[in-house]
């Protein structure tokens, strides 16, 4: 499994802030929650034997994309950041109860203006505010692994629009560094005409 994510800073960047009523939400964990919640929906929807079936990650089977978010983005954060994430229990022994471990602890560092705006400092991708690293590295890798996580279960594939378009204008800059890095297989050609999704999708060497 991978460890690390390459960035789409060029359009992943921090926006501020928006007032809903008298209170003012992070833009960065509005969109994170957007993300996550379609994570969720589709985690919550798997059972029994259905967490074996085989996932477009080679290797992989569906439990594995939950495993791969835990195992990953605690270290990631407390490397760069000094977070702890406690997620409990383990993957193996509730897999919705870890991711929703995972991502409401995610949720509680972006909804706080002051973690959200800790220094986030990592040898392999640099130094950041806390919740851009978080836009940058584990909110692209949330919602893709949701479209695998859908492929893997036939569950509904579609993903949220505004950031699957945030994603495919800001990926081609990094194609290159994408083959090299041995993480995403051949880009898969769809037509001129296909909508962003398909297109985002094919770029990350996935069969629509």
């Amino acid at each position: 499994m991978r460890r690390w994510t390459l960035s789409y800073s060029s359009v992943l960047r921090s926006t501020g802030s928006i007032r809903i009523g008298w209170i003012v939400v992070s833009e960065n964990a509005e969109r994170y929650r957007r993300v996550a919640s379609g994570f969720t929906q589709r985690v919550s929807a798997i059972h029994g034997d259905t967490w074996s079936l085989p996932a477009p990650c080679a290797g992989w089977v569906a439990l594995d994309i939950v495993r791969h978010l835990v195992d990953w983005v605690p270290p990631f954060l407390a490397d760069g950041a000094g977070v702890t994430l406690v997620v409990e229990p383990s993957v193996d022994t509730d897999p919705v109860a870890a991711w929703l471990s995972l991502s409401d602890g995610i949720q509680s560092l972006l909804d706080d203006p002051e973690q959200a705006g800790r220094s986030f400092d990592h040898s392999h991708v640099g130094h950041h505010r806390l919740d851009d690293a978080v836009m940058m590295f584990i909110l692209p890798d949330v919602l893709i692994h949701t479209w695998d996580l859908a492929r893997a279960t036939g569950l509904d594939e579609t993903l949220e629009a505004d950031e699957v378009v945030r994603m495919f204008d800001g990926i081609h800059e990094v194609d290159a560094l994408l083959r090299e890095s041995g993480q995403y297989g051949p880009k898969i050609e769809v037509a001129a005409a296909a909508d962003v999704q398909t297109q985002l999708i094919a770029f990350l060497g996935r069969r629509p």
